[in-house]
């Protein structure tokens, strides 16, 4: 049984915010929603080997080895796990099926505690949805389904 503060996706801005009843106080969330968000949604730490995108960070300071990211949380884990995926390593990718094929594997990966919390994988299915950009759809045992879309950079249409 899962316990969070809810989250709500506003598909306008394209994030997520803590959801709040009308009297004020935060929603709480029973599901597997929440969780299967956070995995998708935040960033997990890059691997020493891991190549980053390539250019100009937001921060307009060229892409370095301190420009790692991850959730800031990891560093409090006792047991040394941690959170997101490693999806923003494809945010200038070309459109591949190695490209399709590494998001697909990433997402997996971050939802490796759907089998230990439900004894079964996560099903989760990529697409090219149009030109840069993935569709997702993540189904967790209990009828829970997460669906997105994720652009990334063609290098090729630049």
């Amino acid at each position: 049984m899962f316990f969070d503060a809810a989250l709500r996706f506003d598909e306008d801005a394209r994030r997520c915010d803590l959801a709040l009843g009308e009297d004020g106080d935060l929603l709480l969330d029973f599901t597997s929603i929440t969780p299967t968000m956070m995995s998708i949604g935040l960033d997990r730490r890059a691997d020493p080997d891991d190549e980053l995108p390539q250019g100009r960070s937001r921060f307009l300071a060229p892409a370095s080895f301190s420009e790692r990211r991850g959730c800031p949380g990891d560093a409090l884990d006792e047991n040394g796990d941690v959170t997101g995926s490693h999806c923003w390593l494809l945010e200038r990718a070309k459109e591949t099926e190695t490209t399709r094929a590494l998001y697909e594997f990433w997402l997996r990966e971050s939802l490796e505690w759907v089998e230990v919390a439900f004894g079964t994988p996560a099903e989760v299915e990529v697409i090219w949805h149009a030109d840069g950009v993935l569709f997702y759809r993540v189904f967790i045992e209990g009828g829970e389904e997460v669906t997105g879309t994720r652009r990334v950079f063609d290098a090729l249409a630049s």
